[in-house]
């Protein structure tokens, strides 16, 4: 969720990936299966792809634990940026067909949700804007990885059938990445309307309010605790005069740089902040761990080529750091089902030697 989060952060790194991971090919089938494994996963069982080609990112499970909503520029389906797809574990096989669109109006999208009943999808789209894809900042050659912050961003709610019921946002800044609590009662997002990337919580309906995080910097891509009381988020500290000077020229251009961030938890108010990694390069798109005392993340710190992301665990007072998965290009957006027996991420393994990213469902085992 981001800004990818594309916008999310997402995209960018995709576009960090300068190679692909050849793993070899299986039979890919319903029926779940551990040639996915890759040695050193000890706390994946089970693994089952569950796209196949494209970029697919964000998967996020449905409260009964039974769908996922995600992002996909597949262009086998027709698309030539991000849509936003729902899909059923049990019943659909994305190798035959595209999962069920909901983006209907198109635009670039982002960031998708189920919504409690999980019979509506919250997500953030362009498409008030226009129809059409919004234009991706060209990369210079010897330049530095930036991605947009489209102001076009509205957060929408729709139908399972991709019929708009609610715009949450109407507005001339970044509004995006909303995820919803566990005790379904509050929504939390990112928006510029400060002047500055910042968490916002509200109501399920948009009332009520609260700019939760003041400081400069990115903070985006967050998701509440088990509990609801607590945010896990991402976030970039600009500290120097230079860095400083970059991030707030960067911002005035609708731009961002996603390669220095770190893990941060708070209150839902905003209170008790603390930064939880400092790992240093990417740290991003955590997870709470079902029992509410560990958090899953992607980094690429140990990485000396920069591009290198698998998914890491630690504890919440930042202690005993575990890597989870081994993927030799990328892995990320990982999210525990709510019944806390599963763990949807993406990643590059097994794509015949493309650069797509998949998703993948695993057992999860502690």
């Amino acid at each position: 969720m981001k800004i990818a989060k594309i916008n999310p952060i997402f995209w960018v790194f995709l576009g960090l990936i300068s190679c692909s991971q050849k793993l070899p090919k299986s039979n890919i089938s319903n029926q779940f299966q551990d040639t996915l494994k890759i040695e050193g996963e000890r706390h994946l069982k089970n693994i089952r792809q569950v796209s196949f080609g494209g970029n697919n990112a964000e998967a996020y499970w449905s409260f009964d634990s039974k769908k996922l909503s995600f992002q996909s520029d597949n262009p086998k389906w027709g698309n030539t940026c991000d849509q936003i797809y729902y899909t059923d574990i049990s019943k659909d096989d994305l190798r035959k067909g595209p999962a069920h669109l909901i983006s209907k109006n198109q635009g670039r999208n982002t960031c998708s949700y189920f919504m409690p009943g999980d019979k509506h999808i919250i997500f953030a789209s362009t498409c008030g804007l226009a129809k059409t894809c919004p234009a991706v900042p060209e990369r210079k050659p010897g330049g530095k990885y930036v991605w947009p912050i489209y102001d076009s961003y509205e957060i929408y709610i729709s139908d399972l059938k991709g019929n708009v019921t609610k715009q949450l946002t109407s507005n001339n800044y970044y509004d995006a990445e909303a995820t919803v609590s566990p005790t379904k009662d509050k929504i939390v997002y990112t928006s510029t309307k400060s002047g500055d990337l910042e968490l916002y919580v509200c109501d399920l309906n948009g009332k009520n309010e609260v700019q939760v995080t003041s400081e400069l910097g990115y903070d985006g891509g967050a998701f509440f605790s088990p509990d609801g009381k607590k945010l896990v988020f991402r976030a970039s500290r600009p500290k120097t005069e230079e860095e400083v000077r970059e991030y707030k020229e960067l911002l005035a251009q609708g731009l961002v740089q996603p390669t220095n961030m770190e893990i941060f938890t708070c209150n839902i108010d905003g209170n008790n902040l603390k930064q939880i990694t400092k790992l240093g390069k990417a740290n991003w798109a955590p997870y709470y761990h079902p029992g509410g005392k560990k958090i899953i993340f992607s980094s690429n710190h140990k990485s000396t080529r920069g591009f290198n992301f698998n998914l890491f665990m630690i504890n919440e007072d930042g202690t005993e750091l575990e890597q989870i998965t081994f993927d030799k290009v990328f892995a990320s957006f990982a999210m525990f089902s709510p019944d806390g027996k599963k763990l949807a991420f993406s990643s590059n393994r097994n794509n015949g030697g493309t650069n797509d990213t998949n998703i993948f469902v695993a057992d999860w085992v502690d």
